[in-house]
């Protein structure tokens, strides 16, 4: 089972125009993502964007950028497009891709890697990795993506608002968010492309609750750690000041 990491990234995001290239710590965040992808022992780490200064940064740090059209909103949809790319490029087929999202600079690479054991359970198709949320600030906040799960730890339905609703309390429920590493088998992720967007896809700007609405299913894995998605400058501050600390950051920032 051969595995590569894509990293999607542009500069035009949203909410947060330029991040990819925000330094953190003097390593711009897109860098700190590259280098995790790698402890996490994935050899082959691919950079996917419409822009070239972060094509020419991805070259100053070993990473290969692909070249993808500007035409996307979703990640997911970027990702597929750079699959094709690679594997046209490498004259064979990738069985599993790791999409890891750049604006989580913090993600531990045993994260990562902790997709790739899931699909040894032939019937799951996409990993997406989530973690206990701690505050009700975090709970409530709209950048935050939520995700409910069934007893089989199966993704129910994602969204921006708080869910399981908090209406009689938070603290009892169970709070999970999801983070921005998902894993695919090739068809998976192919078919997802070919798919139409989905109404409620659009209306959480939630790439997954496409796979959700045509009825396929997302295993979900948590993990124990907090990881913090940057898309305010607030954010990026706080998160400058956890890096100084991290134990995977001293590991490719010496």
């Amino acid at each position: 089972m051969n595995a590569v990491a894509i990293i999607p990234a542009r500069m035009n995001a949203t909410r947060f125009p330029g991040k990819p290239l925000v330094p953190i710590a003097g390593i711009p965040m897109l860098g700190h993502c590259f280098h995790r992808s790698r402890l996490a022992g994935i050899s082959d780490v691919y950079i996917a964007t419409c822009d070239e200064v972060i094509a020419e940064y991805s070259e100053t740090i070993g990473g290969e950028p692909i070249m993808t059209s500007a035409s996307h909103d979703r990640a997911t949809t970027r990702t597929a497009e750079a699959l094709k790319i690679i594997e046209k490029k490498l004259g064979k087929k990738i069985d599993i891709i790791v999409m890891v999202q750049g604006d989580e600079p913090l993600i531990p690479p045993s994260a990562i890697s902790e997709t790739l054991k899931h699909f040894e359970d032939p019937n799951v198709k996409i990993v997406n990795i989530m973690s206990k949320i701690s505050s009700e600030d975090a709970f409530r906040d709209n950048n935050n993506v939520k995700v409910v799960v069934d007893n089989n730890n199966d993704a129910m339905y994602f969204s921006r608002e708080p869910i399981p609703s908090p209406w009689k309390g938070w603290q009892h429920l169970p709070r999970y968010m999801q983070t921005g590493i998902i894993a695919f088998r090739r068809e998976s992720l192919l078919l997802f492309n070919k798919m139409d967007e989905t109404e409620l896809e659009r209306c959480e700007s939630i790439d997954m609750n496409r796979v959700l609405e045509s009825g396929g299913k997302v295993r979900m894995v948590i993990v124990d750690y907090s990881t913090i998605g940057v898309d305010t400058p607030e954010e990026l501050m706080q998160v400058e000041k956890m890096m100084i600390e991290d134990k995977d950051f001293r590991k490719y920032s010496l």
